[in-house]
C-alpha cells in the first residue's frame, strides 16, 4: 500500500481540523481556515484536499458503530438486537423522527451521520471542482484526472443521499460565505447531473491505481447504480460490462493464505482480510483500508464480530439449570474463535433460514456459517462441579421443553463466520480488528447487471449473471423463469451481507417499480403518487421479517415497529431549521412535511 507522504499527511490534518464532527452542512462557515494559495497549487495539493472524502467513505465500514448497521436494520435482513439498553433503533415509529437522536449507529442509528458526512464529502469535492483551474498541472490529463476524482466523490454521496432521503439540496459549487437559502431538488434531476459527471470521470480516472484508491472500475460500478436509478438500463449494462468484460473476474479457484487448507473453500478465501489485498484477487474493485501503520486508521479496528455476532457468552443455561457459557475459558475459547458479540446487527429468519434454499451453497455451509448448536457449554464452573454438560453442544430447549436462553434476540442466532471473522491481536478478547473491507466487489456488479436485464425483460441474460455468482458458491443455478426482482434481492442478501447498502438499493428498486409500472415479485404494482404510504420496501419487510409490527416482539417494554414512510429517512430537523431563508422539504410521514413545496426541477446557480 502506498504510504501518504508528509506533505499530504499535514494537509489532511489541517483539513480535518477545519471541520468539527458536530458541524452541520448548513451552518454558515467557510470550508476551512488554511490559506488556499498554499494548498490548491498543484496536483498533489488537490489530491490532498480529496483525502477526507476517502476517510468519510471508509468510516461507513470501519468503526464500532459503523453506519452500515443502519442500512441493514432498515431492511428485511437484520434488526438492532441489543436488548440491554433502550436507545437502539427498534421501535422505528417512535424513535425515528426529525428531532430524534440520529447519530451513532452503535447506540442509536446513523441517519444523521449519513446526512452530515454526505454533505461534508460533497463540500470537499466541490472545493476542488470550483478551484480546479487555480492549480498548475503537468498536463491536461492530470487536471482531468483530479476533476474526475472530485466528480466521483460528489456523485457517490449524492447517489446515497437521493436513495436514503429522496429530494435533497443540490450543491455544485464551493460555499465561501454564509448561505441559508437552500432548496430541495428533485431526485432525478440530481441523478442526471451525477451521471454526467461520472461519465466524465469514467474517461479520465486511471484504471490502475494503488489499492484503496478510486479507480475507473469504481467509477463504472457507481455509474451502473446511477444508470439503474434513472431507469437507463442499456447504459447500466454498458457500464457494468466495463468491469465484467474487462480485467476483473470472479474468484472461482482457491487462493491466498488458506488455499492448501482442505477444510476451507473459495468463499472462506475470498473474505480473508489478508486475501482481499492480494494482487491475484481479481474480484476486488475497491477496498476501504484499515491498517495499524496507516494515516487515519481506526483506533480499535472494525469490530465486526462485536457488532454482528450474538452474545452467546451470556444468558445461556445448561439443561441442569446452571450458567452455561462465558467469555473466559482457555480450553473452549469460544470468544477468541468467534468473537465477543453484542448483537448490534441481529439477523432475521429471512437471512438465517428463508433464503438458503439448497444444501450445496458454500456460503451457508458448516464452518462458513455458524449455528448456535455448533458451540459448546464452556463455563469452567461446570467442569469444577462435574456437570455432564461441560464441553457438550448448546441446546435451546431442555428435554422437558424449557427455554434455556434468557434472550433469543441478543444471545441466540446464527451468523456468517466467514464474512465477520477478523483477527484482533491487540485485544484480550476477539471483537474484530483492523483489516481491509470490500467497498465494491465484482459479484455485486454481476447482480446489478442481472437486475438491468430483468428490467428489460431479458430473463435468460439475467439468470446467467445471477448464476455466475451462485455457481461459484456451488449453489443450484436458477432457470430464467425463476428470475424476478425478489430473486435478485435474495441473491444480494446471500452474497453481500454486511457489504452492500441494503436499504439504499431496496429504495432505488422501489422507485423503479413505481417508474416502470412493473410488478414486484409479489405481483403488486406501485405508483409514485403514494410512495411513502404504499411501497415494495415495506411490503417485503412485512413478508419476510419476523420482528417488525408482529405485536409479540418487545424489548424493555417497546415493540419492534416500522412504517411504509421509513422507505425514506427523515431530514434532520436541525438542517431544516438552520436554512432560514430557503426551504428544504421534509419527507412524507414525518413532522414538518405538511409545509413542503414543489422541489426544484432544474439546476440553478448552486
Amino acid at each position: 500500500m502506498k504510504t501518504f507522504n508528509k506533505k499530504v499527511a499535514l494537509l489532511l490534518g489541517v483539513l480535518l481540523l477545519s471541520i468539527s464532527c458536530s458541524e452541520e452542512f448548513l451552518e454558515p462557515k467557510a470550508l476551512s481556515f488554511y490559506a488556499p494559495e498554499n494548498t490548491y497549487i498543484n496536483a498533489e495539493g488537490m489530491k490532498a484536499a480529496l483525502v477526507p472524502c476517502s476517510e468519510l467513505m471508509r468510516n461507513e465500514w470501519i468503526s464500532e458503530g459503523r453506519p452500515l448497521l443502519t442500512e441493514c436494520i432498515f431492511s428485511e435482513v437484520a434488526v438492532h438486537g441489543t436488548t440491554d439498553r433502550t436507545d437502539p433503533a427498534q421501535n422505528m415509529n417512535v424513535q425515528i423522527t426529525p428531532d430524534a437522536e440520529l447519530y451513532d449507529g452503535g447506540s442509536f442509528n446513523s441517519i444523521g451521520d449519513y446526512w452530515s458526512n454526505g454533505y461534508k464529502s460533497i463540500r470537499y469535492a466541490n472545493t476542488v471542482i470550483s478551484r480546479i483551474d487555480d492549480a498548475e498541472y503537468t498536463s491536461q490529463e492530470e487536471r482531468n484526472e483530479i476533476l474526475g476524482l472530485a466528480y466521483f466523490f460528489r456523485a457517490y454521496n449524492y447517489y446515497r443521499l437521493t436513495q436514503q432521503f429522496g429530494d435533497v439540496p443540490l450543491i455544485l459549487k464551493e460555499v465561501t460565505k454564509p448561505k441559508t437559502d437552500y432548496y430541495s431538488t428533485e431526485r432525478e434531476v440530481i441523478l442526471k447531473k451525477m451521471k454526467e459527471d461520472l461519465e466524465f470521470a469514467a474517461e479520465w480516472v486511471p484504471e490502475k491505481v494503488d489499492v484503496g484508491e478510486v479507480n475507473r472500475g469504481a467509477v463504472n460500478h457507481i455509474l451502473t447504480k446511477v444508470n439503474l436509478a434513472l431507469g437507463e438500463f442499456d447504459d447500466a449494462i454498458q457500464s457494468a460490462n466495463y468491469l465484467i468484460n474487462g480485467d476483473y473476474a470472479l474468484m472461482t479457484e482457491r487462493f491466498g493464505s488458506y488455499k492448501n487448507d482442505l477444510t476451507r473453500n473459495i468463499i472462506w478465501d475470498l473474505h480473508r482480510i489478508e486475501n482481499k489485498y492480494r494482487a491475484e484477487n481479481t474480484e476486488r474493485i475497491m477496498l476501504v483500508m484499515d491498517r495499524e501503520d496507516m494515516q487515519g486508521g481506526s483506533k480499535w479496528g472494525g469490530m465486526y464480530m462485536r457488532g454482528a455476532v450474538p452474545a452467546f457468552w451470556r444468558n445461556i443455561a445448561t439443561p441442569t439449570g446452571r450458567k452455561g457459557t462465558t467469555d473466559s475459558n482457555s480450553e473452549y475459547d469460544l470468544v477468541n474463535t468467534y468473537g465477543r458479540g453484542i448483537a448490534r446487527l441481529r439477523s432475521t429468519i429471512y437471512h438465517m433460514k428463508t433464503i438458503w434454499t439448497d444444501t450445496t451453497d458454500l456460503r451457508h455451509a458448516k464452518g462458513n456459517w455458524i449455528e448456535m448448536e455448533d458451540l459448546v457449554y464452556n463455563n469452567p464452573q461446570l467442569k469444577d462441579l462435574g456437570d455432564p454438560w461441560y464441553g457438550k453442544h448448546l441446546q435451546l430447549y431442555s428435554d422437558e421443553g424449557k427455554l434455556l436462553c434468557l434472550d433469543t434476540i441478543y444471545s441466540w442466532y446464527s451468523w456468517p463466520h466467514y464474512k465477520l471473522y477478523v483477527p484482533d491481536p491487540n485485544n484480550v478478547v476477539l471483537e474484530g480488528g483492523r483489516g481491509d473491507w470490500y467497498a465494491m466487489r465484482l459479484a455485486e456488479t454481476y447482480l446489478l447487471r442481472a437486475e438491468a436485464y430483468w428490467w428489460k425483460g431479458d430473463l435468460e441474460s439475467a439468470a446467467a449473471d445471477v448464476n455466475a455468482v451462485r455457481e461459484r458458491a456451488h449453489a443450484v443455478p436458477f432457470t430464467p423463469d425463476q428470475i424476478n426482482i425478489g430473486t435478485i434481492l435474495d441473491e444480494r442478501a446471500r452474497e453481500l451481507y454486511f457489504e452492500e447498502w441494503r436499504k439504499t438499493e431496496m429504495t432505488r428498486i422501489c422507485y423503479l417499480l413505481c417508474k416502470t409500472g412493473k410488478p414486484g415479485h409479489n405481483g403488486k404494482v406501485y405508483t409514485l403518487k403514494n410512495f411513502s404510504e404504499d411501497n415494495y420496501w415495506y411490503d417485503r419487510i412485512m413478508e419476510y421479517g419476523d420482528f417488525y409490527n408482529k405485536g409479540v416482539v418487545t424489548i424493555n417494554g417497546k415493540e419492534f415497529t416500522i412504517s411504509p414512510y421509513h422507505v425514506l429517512w427523515p431530514i434532520p430537523a436541525a438542517a431544516i431549521r438552520a436554512n432560514t431563508t430557503g426551504h428544504i422539504n421534509q419527507n412524507i410521514g414525518y413532522a414538518g412535511s405538511e409545509s413542503n413545496i414543489p422541489p426544484l426541477t432544474e439546476i440553478g446557480d448552486e
